[in-house]
């Protein structure tokens, strides 16, 4: 076992480091360019029951310190992500893959996990609550912690994977809901997803995205992210994936000297291609700086 491996929900992982859902496409285009076998794990495109095409265009605009995204969801549906993603995930990643698991209904999550748990490929479902319950009102699963709560119940019994629930921090008060998903039966608790935000085109007096508004991402999220990580993991007893504008190596020790035991890194990976790579690679001089042995030993020790 070395000084940068962790444990996630009974799995060991080699490193920490986990491109998050939606940056990392299904990792073999990434495998083009490096071997993606460095990673902890990725977690894949978000999945639905549905293909999906997405949102009108444009879908990203940039923005100081990070970018905003409205992208969608666009994915080609369960049935395809098994039948075709998964195996050409398989020839280029030798280890257990997060299944990041989305949806606009309870019956469309409850399907999806269904099908993805058995599959011993994927390793963990991640799944993602900011999603609108389109038969409960809109507003997104996540926003509501009984709604959330009701939810992860349903997904408990349809799969022995580890379910990993995926916060938005678009709420009053997030340990409210992760507590939730804690007693509902979450395994772990993952955060944050992005912050919805907006740009308006000057000359034209438009916003800049098709959808109006977008997730905000990056850099600038990043002490929003940690605040929100440190008040979750002393929230609750189950593991934490800690993630928001991670692009360095200094970032992660942050994130894990705050409560995570992981970290997943995500526009960072569509700024620079090799960030995941660079960030593992980094990781072990910026402990030696600070007198770390292993990063285990650090989760949670800045409580």
């Amino acid at each position: 076992m070395g000084r940068l491996s962790v444990d996630l929900l009974g799995i060991r992982l080699d490193n920490p480091v986990i491109p998050a859902s939606g940056t990392f496409g299904y990792g073999y285009e990434f495998a083009e360019i490096y071997d993606i076998n460095c990673l902890g794990t990725f977690s894949f495109k978000g999945t639905t029951k549905e293909p999906r095409y997405g949102n009108a265009l444009p879908r990203i605009a940039e923005t100081p310190g990070g970018m905003l995204n409205a992208v969608g969801l666009q994915n080609p549906g369960v049935e395809k992500v098994i039948s075709e993603e998964l195996p050409k995930i398989r020839e280029c990643f030798h280890k257990p893959v997060m299944a990041n698991v989305c949806g606009f209904s309870e019956e469309e999550y409850v399907y999806t996990c269904r099908m993805l748990d058995g599959h011993n490929q994927v390793g963990w479902l991640e799944v993602n609550v900011s999603c609108p319950n389109v038969h409960g009102g809109g507003l997104a699963f996540g926003t509501d912690a009984r709604q959330c709560a009701k939810l992860i119940e349903k997904i408990k019994k349809v799969t022995e994977k580890p379910v990993i629930v995926k916060l938005s921090p678009n709420v009053t008060d997030i340990c409210e809901t992760a507590k939730a998903a804690e007693y509902a039966g979450a395994d772990g608790i993952s955060l944050i997803n992005t912050i919805m935000g907006m740009r308006i085109d000057i000359k034209n007096r438009k916003p800049l995205l098709g959808n109006v508004t977008g997730g905000l991402s990056g850099p600038a999220v990043f002490p929003v992210a940690l605040r929100m990580v440190y008040q979750v993991t002393s929230a609750v007893d189950i593991p934490v994936i800690g993630m928001g504008g991670v692009s360095k190596a200094e970032d992660v020790v942050e994130m894990m000297l705050a409560g995570a035991c992981a970290v997943e890194v995500g526009t960072a990976n569509l700024v620079n291609p090799y960030a995941c790579s660079e960030i593992i690679s980094d990781l072990e001089g910026v402990m030696d700086r600070y007198g770390i042995d292993r990063l285990e030993d650090i989760i949670g020790g800045a409580k």
